[in-house]
């Protein structure tokens, strides 16, 4: 595919004098951009919804999320599976990246990893990715070798497949059980994707993730109750999380953690049903990890 056919590479029409527009012109154009990186997202939701669909029951049957890509799009997708552990209690390697150049290649660039698609299947069998996960290949030109090559081979293996592209009639989309284009057009910068399409790829991962840990009772309400308190900011915010979940006081919501050995789920179980840690343990595995499952199972001269 010839590059300069690429809408997310072709020039942009207004801003032809970019080296020579006032910075406020300049900072004003690019958040009218920014705001049309967001429409384009909000086009394409019912592939994003299919998507979510998709990577909430593999996590449910002890699959994984890996997101596949290189440069900012792989960059992009690591951004989004390092803050599942803390926000969502997951494992790490419940939510993983491969980047095409490894790890390191998130803080210096590798050239030409991008360009080698064994790079993604090497990546794929070291993983052991099969049936149970899903494989989320992000790349805004929508035709990366390293994604073409790791999502045609990740449904080789059986697992399901979705592409995040910024360019209509991808390549990439031929290889996912979902294909989400996300048509963002070209950039302020020529050629630039870091910009408007890595914001319309990082929007999308923010909903890949979110919605498919609410899908799998990670949130109650609209509160994060598997966040691990692995710091003071974030002991305080597990405290606030008990205390406004189970309608209570800061210090009940303290005891309770403290009894619950810091586990959030469990402290507002023991509040809302009147148990204690074991049993409250017990009505949360009994409801895969639900809390609202969890409370509507207890006995009802406990609720």
């Amino acid at each position: 595919m010839d590059l300069s056919l690429l809408g997310t590479e072709s020039p942009h029409s207004g801003t032809g004098d970019l080296d020579r527009m006032p910075v406020s012109d300049l900072l004003a154009t690019m958040n009218d951009e920014d705001g049309a990186a967001v429409r384009a997202v909000r086009a394409v939701l019912p592939a994003v919804g299919s998507a979510v669909e998709l990577i909430a029951a593999s996590l449910r049957q002890g699959g994984r999320l890996v997101y596949l890509g290189a440069g900012t799009s792989g960059r992009i997708g690591m951004l989004d599976a390092v803050e599942c552990p803390p926000t969502f209690g997951t494992d790490p390697a419940q939510v993983v990246t491969l980047l095409a150049g490894g790890p390191g290649a998130f803080t210096t660039a590798v050239e030409g990893a991008e360009d080698d698609p064994q790079g993604a299947v090497v990546g794929l069998d070291a993983l052991g990715v099969g049936a149970r996960d899903t494989v989320v290949g992000l790349a805004a030109s929508g035709r990366t070798p390293y994604v073409v090559g790791g999502l045609r081979h990740a449904r080789s293996l059986g697992a399901s497949t979705v592409s995040v592209a910024c360019n209509p009639r991808a390549p990439i989309s031929a290889h996912a059980d979902v294909a989400i284009e996300v048509v963002t057009g070209p950039e302020v910068l020529t050629g630039s994707t870091r910009l408007k399409a890595g914001t319309a790829q990082k929007l999308v991962c923010n909903m890949l993730s979110t919605a498919a840990m609410v899908r799998i009772g990670k949130v109650y309400g609209n509160l994060m109750v598997d966040l691990r308190p692995t710091n003071d900011k974030l002991r305080d915010r597990a405290r606030r999380i008990v205390a406004e979940a189970a309608h209570t006081d800061l210090d009940a919501a303290e005891r309770a953690l403290a009894a619950a050995d810091g586990h959030a789920k469990t402290a507002i179980i023991m509040l809302l049903t009147r148990c204690d840690a074991a049993q409250a343990g017990a009505l949360l595995s009994g409801s895969e990890g639900d809390v609202r499952t969890a409370v509507a199972a207890a006995p009802a001269d406990r609720t």
